[in-house]
């Protein structure tokens, strides 16, 4: 951290709205009349869906300035003359991430290493997974493990369970750490904007069953991942972010699988990333993502 700003209780405030002029004057103006100081501005005007994006990292002055419950009531009057949807963050206060895995542990060890690490400024309040593969591994980092095992008798039952997991935990954020089981389109819908899912990215794409080995068979060039929000439209939703790297002839299917998990740990840890930190705008079907 900037020296500069040790003791400085930082906010970050995000905000959408249609595009009009003085929109960042009154959000600047806001922050000011309240000794407020801003320390990273970014904004975007999409000219095509007429749409005003902008996220600030701000501290006050502690004397003068609002506390979190104060900035966000005091915000309302500016958010409704702007039509705007958004948000109020207290940086210091971690995010609170579940993680749905199956039987692949590559993004969960990642994210499980990134978080102890401090890289990704999150808790993780639970793993919830369809088998119990990953259960050692999970309680060995003293985090609750949560068995559902979904059948199509039970799928719904079970997906209701989840909701209820998502809301006692208080998390913020689903992520799919490889969690290997399509969500019914209710689920996607109540999950809307937080929920990503990671997926590989074969140019061309294959889909089903092998799909290194197809790659390989077809003598595929580039891969790489995408992690994306869930939406009801299979590994269709938003992109958050995507890796591509570069193979050869050489690469059989074991090596090519090695370079696969490479790049979804690299694709869903930046994408957990940027979402966590308040960086990420739906647009549409589409995202801002101020870096």
């Amino acid at each position: 951290m900037d020296p500069r700003l040790e003791g400085k209780k930082l906010f970050t405030l995000s905000a959408s709205c249609d595009s009009r002029l003085g929109t960042v004057a009154a959000v600047s103006t806001f922050l000011a009349t309240r000794h407020g100081f801003i320390v990273d501005m970014q904004q975007y005007d999409d000219v095509i869906s007429g749409k005003f994006f902008v996220r600030i990292v701000f501290f006050g002055d502690n004397d003068k300035s609002p506390d979190i419950n104060g900035w966000r009531e005091q915000f309302m009057d500016v958010a409704r003359r702007e039509q705007m949807e958004w948000a109020i963050y207290e940086n210091e206060k971690p995010s609170r991430v579940l993680i749905m895995v199956s039987k692949f542990d590559h993004c969960l060890v990642d994210l499980l290493y990134r978080q102890r690490r401090g890289e990704l400024h999150m808790t993780i309040p639970a793993v919830v997974s369809n088998h119990p593969d990953m259960q050692s591994l999970v309680e060995s980092h003293n985090i609750p493990f949560i068995l559902l095992p979904v059948t199509p008798q039970n799928k719904a039952e079970q997906e209701a369970r989840l909701l209820q997991i998502v809301e006692e935990t208080q998390s913020d954020l689903v992520v799919l750490a490889r969690y290997m089981q399509i969500l019914s389109d209710d689920l996607c819908r109540q999950l809307r904007g937080r929920a990503i899912n990671i997926h590989h990215s074969f140019l061309p794409g294959f889909k089903g069953a092998r799909p290194y080995h197809q790659a390989y068979d077809r003598g595929v060039k580039l891969t790489g991942a995408t992690a994306h929000y869930v939406t009801a439209d299979l590994d269709e939703g938003p992109i958050i972010e995507q890796i591509v790297e570069r193979v050869d002839h050489s690469f059989d299917p074991t090596r090519l699988a090695a370079a696969g998990r490479d790049s979804e740990c690299r694709a869903l840890s930046a994408a957990v990333r940027f979402h966590i930190e308040h960086r990420v705008f739906l647009n549409g079907s589409r995202t801002v993502i101020f870096r």
